[in-house]
This record gives structure tokens, C-alpha cells and sequence, in this order.
């Protein structure tokens, strides 16, 4: 490995937890004279847990690998790394805001928020909405540049840093982390059923165009600010279903423009590419056209799946 992501223990402190899952967690840490960082800088550092086995192992390993090729400013960044000695420690950006699932989720009702929130949540604007959808395909259309397919993109894995900055994480490591039941067993592995794509539901296929699926679920959960994707249908059913041509239905307070319903087009070579969606969403950011309107309780919508050409089941 790079010998000049190498950072002394010595100058790493950690903090709280912040996520916890079966093999890894991420802890709140604060390095001291990091490169290009003087003084005192707050970072996320992931580890392995105590019993973690060989596979874990390898897989921060390569989180590691992967990390250090990665500069985009909506990709979260390797800022060093303990490898030697005990266990190894990656130190990444510090996210304050957290996951921006549970970011739109808060901002649903401010009056249920604690008070002792670290940093408190705003109302979430149209413009914002657009933003974090924009920011993303960005850092996925980097992601494909540099030939690297995600497999869990979901609001669950953009990590929301100062200044709203959308980061998109989560390579593979601490899939566990963050969520529950966002995940179902198939074999060793927990898959996210309602982010996979029907070639990847039925042949274990991942490619972009597989990610740019799972980008279309995830502005459906911008727009519902964090509700469940395809709620009241079990993960075992969905196949199934998306075979037979279902897709959610745009919430009632958005355009179809939004969703970006190509994204879900059965066909993979019928998906939009990650570069053409961040012209969509820079261009539906430079106007003024209220796209969604956020006034109304999109929450208590109901959602219906819906035909490919847009009848109600």
C-alpha cells in the first residue's frame, strides 16, 4: 500500500460511534497534523469489530485500495490510514449531518427534532432536492469514468457534509453499518432487493446501468423525504413484479420530470448514462419552475405501483 496514507496512531483519537454493524463500525475520531490538514481535524475512521474474519479483513482492504484512487468532491475522501501494527483504520471525511436518509427524514417535522441534536436540521427546499440529486450523479458519473460500479447506491450511503456537499460512500465494508432492514439474505450476503435492478434481482449483473437503477430509487426517496421504496410490498415479491412491468409512482407532488423514470427502463442500454442525468438536474436546477411542491405532506401520499405507461394497477 501507498506508503504516504500512513498515519501514526499516535495522533488519532477516537470518539463515539457512529454506525455499528455485524464486522465493522465507524467511529467519530480527531486527527492531529494530518497532510495538507494542520491542527486538530474531526474524521470518521472505520474498523473492523473484534471477531471480524479474513473476508472483512480484505474487504476494508480494498475499501482502502479503492479509496485512495477516488477525488471527487461528491465522493467521500481517504484522508489517511493505520495499517500497521493492530487493527487497520481507515480515516475518512467527517460527515456532520450524517446519512442523508435520516437527514430527510428529520427535516420532515423540525418540531420533533432534539434539541440536542449536533446540527440541527433546516426545511428541506425545492432547490435542495435538486441539488443533492444533481451532486450525486455527478460523483456517479465520476465513478463511471473511472470504471467503478457502486452495487448500494441509496440515500443510506450519501453521507451529507457542511454545506449540504452530498458524498456518496459506502464501497462495500460497512454495508451493515448504517441500516436494518434495508437488506435481505440471499446466501452469505444481504442484498438491498428494493435498489437492485431486475438483472441484478435474477443474474447477479452489476454494471452502471444497474447503479443508475438504484439512482432512481434513490430521487424517489428525495422526493418522499426518506420513506420506504415500494412500501407494503415484501422484498421476495418484487421481482416478480417489476417483470411484469410495475414501477412506483412519482409522488403526487412532483413532476414526472423528477423521477427520471427512465432510470427504471427494463432494458439496461435503455437507462440514461450518470452524465446525461447531472445535465437533467443542472438544467432543472437553472430554472425557476417549482418541480415539487414541498408544501404538501408527501408523506401521507399514498404510493401506487403503477404500469411502464403510467395506468394504476
Amino acid at each position: 500500500y501507498d506508503s504516504k496514507w500512513e498515519f501514526p496512531r499516535s495522533n488519532l483519537i477516537l470518539d463515539a460511534t457512529l454506525g455499528e454493524g455485524e464486522f465493522g463500525k465507524v467511529l467519530k475520531g480527531f486527527a492531529t497534523d494530518l497532510p495538507e490538514k494542520p491542527g486538530i481535524t474531526t474524521v470518521a475512521v472505520k474498523m473492523l469489530k473484534t471477531g471480524a474474519n479474513s473476508v472483512e479483513l480484505l474487504a476494508l482492504l480494498s475499501e482502502y485500495q479503492l479509496l485512495q484512487e477516488v477525488n471527487h468532491p461528491n465522493v467521500i475522501r481517504l484522508l489517511g490510514a493505520c495499517t500497521k501494527g493492530d487493527t487497520p483504520l481507515l480515516i475518512i471525511e467527517y460527515c456532520q449531518y450524517g446519512s442523508l436518509k435520516n437527514y430527510l427524514r428529520l427535516s420532515r417535522k423540525l418540531e420533533v427534532l432534539n434539541a440536542d441534536y449536533e446540527n440541527a436540521v433546516e426545511p428541506i427546499t425545492v432547490k435542495d432536492i435538486l441539488s443533492f440529486a444533481w451532486q450525486i450523479s455527478k460523483g456517479m458519473a465520476y465513478l463511471t469514468d473511472i470504471k467503478l460500479v457502486h452495487r448500494d447506491l441509496a440515500a443510506r450511503n450519501v453521507l451529507l457534509a457542511e454545506g449540504k456537499v452530498c458524498k456518496i460512500s459506502d464501497f462495500g465494508l460497512t454495508r451493515d453499518v448504517y441500516e436494518d432492514d434495508a437488506y435481505l439474505k440471499k446466501s452469505k450476503d444481504r442484498v438491498p432487493v428494493k435498489w437492485m435492478a431486475p438483472e441484478s434481482l435474477a443474474d447477479h449483473i452489476y454494471t452502471t446501468k444497474s447503479d443508475v437503477w438504484a439512482f432512481g430509487v434513490l430521487c424517489w426517496e428525495l422526493i418522499t423525504l426518506g420513506a420506504s421504496p415500494y412500501p407494503g410490498i415484501p422484498p421476495q415479491n418484487l421481482y416478480n413484479l417489476l417483470k411484469q412491468g410495475y414501477r412506483m409512482e412519482c409522488p403526487k407532488n412532483c413532476s414526472e420530470e423528477i423521477i427520471v423514470r427512465s432510470c427504471w427502463a427494463d432494458d439496461p442500454k435503455q437507462r440514461p448514462s450518470f452524465k446525461h442525468l447531472a445535465g437533467q438536474f443542472e438544467h432543472l436546477l437553472g430554472r425557476s419552475a417549482k418541480y415539487i411542491d414541498m408544501e404538501q405532506n408527501s408523506i401521507s401520499n399514498p404510493v401506487y405501483c403503477v404500469n411502464v405507461d403510467g395506468r394504476l394497477r
